[in-house]
């Protein structure tokens, strides 16, 4: 007699394919979101104050905003809200700027959770299967697991590096991988900031310039999707699944 209860593999497999696309669509339409509040909203004064603020400081000015991201990476603070700012006020040069500023969080994070407050953040690991699985995997695959974190949504990022810190992974490997393996993403949201902040300053808007911008926002798009499929598929073989 069959138990009621079971659930086969390929329903399993089958609900996993639907939370996935409603995930992708759920993401698809807070960037078409963005976008279009950049055409209902003061965009352009947004940026134009935040990008004059950081130029009345003059070369420090982007070294601030490095810094900026870095204590709000501390804090926890989403990162694709200042990624999208760094887009709408440096354009493609607000990327390496992210990158820099969300490594720096990370390194600072890391050392905060391994050397100030280790045992505060490794009872609350030990409470959260999610994250001990991570412990686990790095245990095993060191830093191979923190890019694939790195890679893959399956954790928010500055919380990532809170746990990464209790983990035995070493500090170096994990900075380098952290680097690398952010830019992906970095780059999809930061190109997303740069499209509104062109929009808003009134550039040229001519139908074959946006049709290349979008042409090039979906390839972008679907190659950092691919990646963090590869990333996540990867991690579930280690027994870290996204049960959000």
């Amino acid at each position: 007699m069959s138990n009621s209860n079971a659930t086969s593999p390929q329903s399993e497999e089958s609900k996993s394919k639907t939370k996935n696309w409603i995930k992708y669509a759920i993401y698809g339409l807070i960037f078409v979101a963005v976008i279009v509040a950049y055409q209902f909203l003061p965009v352009q004064d947004y940026a134009e104050g935040f990008k004059s603020w950081i130029e009345g400081f003059g070369p420090i000015g982007w070294i601030l905003f490095v810094l900026i991201y870095a204590f709000a990476t501390l804090f926890l603070v989403p990162g694709s809200i200042l990624t999208l700012a760094g887009g709408l006020a440096f354009g493609m040069w607000g990327f390496p700027l992210v990158v820099i500023g969300a490594t720096l969080g990370a390194a600072m994070s890391f050392l905060s959770a391994r050397y100030l407050v280790r045992e505060r953040v490794e009872k609350y690991v030990k409470k959260n299967d999610k994250f001990q699985a991570i412990y686990d995997a790095i245990e095993d695959e060191g830093w191979k697991v923190v890019g694939l974190l790195r890679l893959s949504p399956a954790v928010p990022f500055s919380l990532q590096n809170w746990i990464l810190g209790t983990t035995p992974v070493k500090f170096w490997p994990h900075l380098i991988a952290t680097f690398f393996c952010i830019m992906p993403g970095t780059l999809l949201y930061v190109w997303i900031g740069s499209l509104g902040g062109s929009a808003a300053a009134g550039d040229d808007t001519s139908t074959a310039k946006y049709v290349m911008l979008g042409v090039g926002l979906i390839a972008t798009l679907a190659v950092t999707i691919l990646i963090s499929r590869k990333a996540k598929a990867k991690l579930e073989e280690k027994g870290l699944r996204d049960e959000d």
